[in-house]
């Protein structure tokens, strides 16, 4: 048999307007699949960049998919999955191919091992917000760069999902989070998350201000969204034996290295995390726990109504006027 779902596709590349909603058919579920009503979905920056043709890697076109990040409810499985039955409400993992398995669309058929459980109580909407923003968070600065209490920790593109989730995930560590967007009109929302100092770079000087605030050492974390020739200059944000991470690609220019040893550089990619089953299990308990502890608190930053809006969710995403996540309700 086949289900028939809506289903957000593009056949070229370009700007919003390529976004078209469709009928697709979808199988049953086969081995280790899962079908998966969906509720809300999140929006990420990889999904305008595969749409445009900027990603690290190219759409199959014609009939692409888009989204990775998606809070449903489990609607039927196949055969050989034990981790969950119909009914269970689940997050998709963000660890698969966009233009097969992106998630765009009111039922999705994913591998297992694309779904972590939903934690319990969470609304569909902020579970939509919370997945990849706070496990990226979560990957580079806990696993990857070892954040500990007292680290002063620079966070460019900070009004972003991932941004604000990474003042979070260092405030809950002790650390200290100076935060960098281009606007003032984004300081003060900054400040309420979290940020114990906020540069904004349309008339600041981000190294400067960097090395002012932390008396002359520079940020012992560096974690950057924008890339290209901007991560050169961040260098001089650094302190001496810094860890820089680099997980974003806002810029297209390539990324050029900073040359003011001793630094450790990582080019991070979030499939750390949701790469394998300990990685994923790990990142959902810090999640959790975070959630009912009160410590991490997800910022949405506008909700659209129906798959039929998304290609406005996305000139949203594109402007970048909003502070957080942007979420589609299904």
């Amino acid at each position: 048999m086949t289900t028939s779902a809506r289903t957000v596709l593009f056949h070229e590349l370009g700007g919003p307007d390529v976004l078209t909603v469709e009928e697709v058919e979808l199988p049953d579920p086969g081995p280790g699949e899962v079908l998966v009503k969906v509720e809300a979905l999140g929006l990420n920056r990889a999904e305008a960049m595969l749409r445009s043709g900027t990603y690290f890697y190219q759409p199959t076109l014609p009939g692409s998919r888009n989204g990775y990040e998606a809070a449903g409810e489990v609607a039927a499985v196949g055969a050989g999955v034990t981790a969950f039955a119909p009914g269970d409400p689940v997050l998709t993992a963000a660890n698969f191919n966009l233009s097969s398995h992106g998630v765009y669309g009111d039922l999705v058929l994913l591998p297992e091992t694309s779904l972590v459980p939903r934690p319990a109580g969470v609304d569909a909407v902020t579970a939509a917000a919370v997945w990849l923003t706070y496990s990226t968070a979560y990957g580079a600065l806990v696993q990857r760069a070892g954040l500990a209490a007292g680290d002063r920790v620079l966070i460019t593109g900070a009004s972003s999902g991932v941004g604000t989730a990474a003042i979070q995930v260092a405030r809950r560590a002790g650390a200290v989070p100076i935060a960098a967007t281009r606007t003032e009109a984004k300081r003060r929302t900054l400040l309420d998350l979290g940020a114990e100092r906020v540069i904004v770079t349309d008339r600041e000087d981000m190294v400067k201000e960097t090395r002012r605030l932390t008396d002359g050492r520079g940020a012992d974390i560096v974690l950057d969204a924008i890339g290209g020739p901007v991560f050169r200059e961040l260098g001089g944000a650094a302190a001496e034996d810094a860890t820089m991470i680099s997980y974003g690609w806002l810029s297209e220019q390539p990324i050029e290295l900073p040359r003011n040893w001793p630094v450790t550089v990582h080019g991070y990619s979030n499939l750390a995390v949701t790469g394998t089953a300990d990685g994923r299990r790990r990142a959902a308990h810090y999640i959790g726990s975070g959630l009912t502890d009160g410590t991490l608190r997800p910022v949405v930053g506008e909700v659209f109504e129906g798959l039929d809006r998304t290609r406005d969710a996305h000139r949203l995403m594109e402007s970048n006027r909003h502070t957080g996540k942007i979420v589609v309700r299904v």
